[in-house]
């Protein structure tokens, strides 16, 4: 399978929360080209079995590859860590795959932290991706894990900021075993939009971080080690997909990528995805 230079970058999520990635590469990278798909048909991941979610991630990848894409994002840490290894042994070495886990991991590795916290789905924090890939590097480093499944449904309803955001962070940020952190990783990527409210807690005490920085990074390097960069005298195309449309799902993109979107709606089909409306 030859891979076009010009082609697009893959991006993938269980919903909009992704577009902060795209986001990200796209500020970063303005010369690349993205097709986001964002699998709303199926959300919450969170709530789904790590066998189902990675299903749906191989039939997303083949949609994406089948347009063209040069790589592939998967801009969700549940996904990420339930159906990384099955996308790259399907895919093998025919296009780079990029995942949220592994830059965190591998940037946090590098600093000088004894002990972090860990806030995601229940998924991401049941498979324990974060501290299995973090003690593998840095066997020193003491890593606690917190399910906090009401915040990406929060986030979505616009609850930031507020008495409400700020009562369901200060439950969950007062957990025991996030007493003594000294850093907190941002396991899902709808969380940069509440890390000033997190930070603000903490107080200056604890520094958080998202995966947003790493992934940008480590999309950089996978195009130049692949030489798979855009040519920059081209117009960059950017598409956006959701596989069950609502309104509100429209309007949410503004929050997440920082302008209104327009989504195209695809038809998901067990045989595979098909165009359907727009």
């Amino acid at each position: 399978m030859a891979i076009a230079k010009n082609g697009p970058i893959g991006i993938f999520d269980s919903g909009i929360g992704g577009l902060t990635v795209a986001a990200g590469i796209s500020e970063a990278l303005p010369q690349e080209s993205i097709i986001y798909l964002g699998d709303t048909a199926h959300l919450p991941y969170g709530e789904k079995s790590p066998e189902a979610i990675a299903n749906y991630a191989l039939h997303i990848s083949r949609f994406l590859v089948d347009q063209g894409c040069k790589m592939l994002v998967i801009a969700c840490n549940t996904a990420s860590a339930a159906a990384l290894g099955r996308l790259k042994a399907y895919w093998g070495d025919r296009l780079p795959i990029v995942d949220v886990i592994t830059p965190l991991v591998k940037s946090m590795a590098q600093k000088n932290y004894k002990k972090v916290g860990v806030i995601g789905t229940k998924v991401t924090t049941r498979i324990d991706q974060y501290p299995q890939q973090l003690q593998a590097l840095r066997p020193d480093i003491a890593v606690s894990s917190l399910a906090t499944g009401m915040l990406a449904s929060m986030i979505e309803e616009g609850f930031i900021n507020n008495a409400v955001s700020q009562a369901v962070l200060h439950q969950y940020l007062s957990y025991p075993d996030f007493q003594d952190i000294e850093a907190l990783l941002l396991a899902c990527t709808h969380y940069p939009l509440i890390r000033p409210e997190i930070e603000a807690f903490y107080g200056g005490r604890v520094a958080v971080f998202d995966s947003i920085a790493a992934v940008v990074e480590e999309v950089k390097q996978q195009l130049a080690q692949n030489n798979l960069q855009a040519e920059q005298n081209l117009a960059p195309l950017a598409q956006f997909y959701v596989t069950d449309y609502t309104p509100a799902f429209e309007k949410a993109t503004a929050l997440f990528y920082k302008r209104k979107l327009h989504l195209q709606e695809l038809d998901w089909k067990e045989e595979g995805l098909s165009f359907a409306k727009t």
